[in-house]
C-alpha cells in the first residue's frame, strides 16, 4: 500500500510527459500522367513520314527538307531503304532574338524527318516490304500519316481506288498486330524468369508479377483494337514506364497530313476531309489534320527566288503549309526550345519536355551539366514585352533557378557552372 502511494504521489508531482504530436507524413502526389510522358526522353528525337505507296511520301519529304534527297516516282515501294533529313523550325521567337542582337552568328531548331517506304495490307506477316520498314517505323519517335485525298488516274494507288480511310484503317491495323505479337513474344520470354525471381526475393517475384499484369493490360487493350496512345486514362506511371520500354508502334503520337490537289486545296474544300475529320476524332483524338498539296508545294520549292514564291502564294491566295507541319511534328513529338541570346550568336537548343535545367544545360557542352550551378532565366514573353534583359532584371522577372528546375518552351538562358567540376 505503501509503495502504491509513493507511485501515486510521483505522477501527481512529476506526470509524465505527453507523446509529441507527429505531424502527418506528407502525401506524395503522383503527376498527373500526360501524354508527354510516352516516348524517348532524348533531345534527338526523330519523325518518320508512313502511308501507303504512292501517296506522297517523298515528295513531302523533298519539300519539308528544301531538297530533293528523296526518290520519287510514279511506282510502288520507290522508297525502300529510308531517307533521313532536317526540316529547319521557323519560330517568330528565334527571328526577334536575332533582330534584337544582330548576332555573328545564327543557329535555328531543326527536326528530323525519315521517309519510309509505303505500307500495305499484311505488312505484319511480310507482305510487300513488310517488316524492314516495320521496324523503320520503331526507330522513329512520332508518325507523319500522309494520306491521298485527290484522285489522278496517271498516280498509281496500291488498293486501285482513292479511300483514305480505308488506307488509314490499313496502316493502324498492320501496326496493331505488329504490337500485339511482339507483346506476346515479350510475355513468353517473361514466363522464363518467374521461377528465377521466385527464388531471389518477394521483392523480385513481387517486380515479375507487376509487370507481367501490366502485358496482360496492354495485350487486352491492343486485342480490342485500341491504339497504346489513347489509353493515357488508363496507364499508371509505372505502366508507362514499361512502355517506354517496349517501344511499341501505337505508342507513338501521330498526325496526319492530306495531300490534295491544287484545286482543292486553294479553295479549301475536298469531299474526303469530313471522313477523314470523322475518323481521327473517333481513333486519335486531339492528333493534327493538316492538308496540303504536294505537288504544289514542289512547284513552289523549285522557284529560285522567294519574291517568285510569295508572288505566287498571293496570286493563289493561298499559304505553304510547309511551315505549320514542321512546327506541329516538333511540338507532337514533345519537343520545345530554350533559347541562348547575345552579340555573337543567338540559337535555339532543342530539347524534350520534361528535362530539368542541368540536362538543358549538359545540350551545349557535358561540362555545363556536370558542374552546373544555376540557370539565370527570363521567359521569352517577359523579354519581348520589356524590351532589354535590363528591363527585364529591373521588373523583378529575371530568376535564378537550381537543378530541379523544369525547362519551359521559350525560356532565355544563361547557365553558370563549376569548371574545375566538369573535368
Amino acid at each position: 500500500k505503501l509503495a502504491r502511494e509513493r507511485h501515486l504521489i510521483t505522477l501527481f508531482l512529476f506526470p509524465a510527459k505527453p507523446s509529441p504530436i507527429m505531424p502527418p507524413k506528407k502525401k506524395v502526389e503522383e503527376e498527373a500522367v500526360g501524354p508527354w510522358m510516352l516516348g524517348r526522353f532524348s533531345k534527338a528525337l526523330k519523325v518518320g513520314l508512313v502511308g501507303m505507296p504512292n501517296v506522297g511520301k517523298s515528295t513531302l519529304y523533298n519539300s519539308l527538307s528544301k531538297s530533293h534527297h528523296s526518290k520519287t516516282a510514279n511506282v510502288p515501294f520507290c522508297t525502300i531503304d529510308p531517307s533521313e533529313t532536317r526540316a529547319f523550325v521557323e519560330d517568330d521567337r528565334f527571328d526577334w532574338l536575332v533582330a534584337q542582337e544582330k548576332p555573328k552568328s545564327e543557329v535555328k531548331a531543326f527536326l528530323t524527318v525519315v521517309d519510309i517506304a509505303g505500307l500495305i495490307s499484311g505488312a505484319s506477316k511480310g507482305e510487300g516490304l513488310g517488316n524492314a520498314f516495320l521496324s523503320h517505323i520503331q526507330a522513329v519517335d512520332g508518325i507523319i500519316h500522309v494520306m491521298r485525298a485527290f484522285e489522278d488516274d496517271d498516280v498509281i494507288h496500291a488498293e486501285d481506288t482513292v479511300d483514305p480511310v480505308r488506307d488509314i484503317n490499313t496502316i493502324c491495323n498492320e501496326l496493331r498486330i505488329k504490337d500485339i505479337s511482339y507483346m506476346n513474344s515479350r510475355k513468353e520470354q517473361h514466363k522464363k524468369g518467374q521461377a528465377a525471381a521466385r527464388t531471389k526475393s518477394p521483392a523480385h517475384l513481387k517486380k515479375w508479377e507487376e509487370e507481367n499484369d501490366c502485358m496482360d493490360k496492354i495485350i487486352a487493350w491492343l486485342e480490342e483494337g485500341k491504339d497504346v496512345k489513347n489509353g493515357m486514362s488508363v496507364w499508371s506511371t509505372k505502366d508507362i514506364e514499361y512502355l517506354n520500354d517496349y517501344g511499341l508502334l501505337t505508342a507513338k503520337p501521330t498526325m496526319y497530313a492530306v495531300n490534295m490537289n491544287h484545286r482543292d486545296y486553294c479553295r479549301k474544300k475536298n469531299k474526303f476531309l469530313k471522313p477523314i475529320y470523322d475518323w481521327v476524332q473517333a481513333n486519335a483524338p486531339g492528333s493534327a489534320i493538316i492538308p496540303y498539296c504536294g505537288a504544289y508545294e514542289e512547284e513552289l520549292q523549285d522557284m529560285e527566288t522567294d519574291k517568285e514564291r510569295e508572288e505566287r502564294l498571293k496570286e493563289d491566295g493561298t499559304t505553304s503549309a510547309m511551315n505549320k507541319m514542321i512546327s506541329t511534328a516538333f511540338h507532337m513529338v514533345h519537343l520545345i526550345n530554350f533559347f541562348t541570346s547575345g552579340p555573337d550568336e543567338v540559337r535555339a537548343w532543342t530539347i524534350r519536355k520534361g528535362y530539368k535545367a542541368p540536362q538543358a544545360a549538359g545540350c551545349i557542352h557535358t561540362d555545363f551539366e556536370k558542374g552546373f550551378i544555376m540557370a539565370e532565366v527570363m521567359a521569352f514573353t517577359d523579354l519581348k514585352e520589356l524590351g532589354s534583359e535590363a528591363a527585364v532584371k529591373a521588373a523583378g522577372k529575371y530568376r535564378q533557378e537550381g537543378k530541379n528546375y523544369e525547362v519551359q518552351d521559350g525560356d532565355v538562358i544563361f547557365f553558370k557552372f563549376n569548371v574545375g567540376k566538369g573535368k
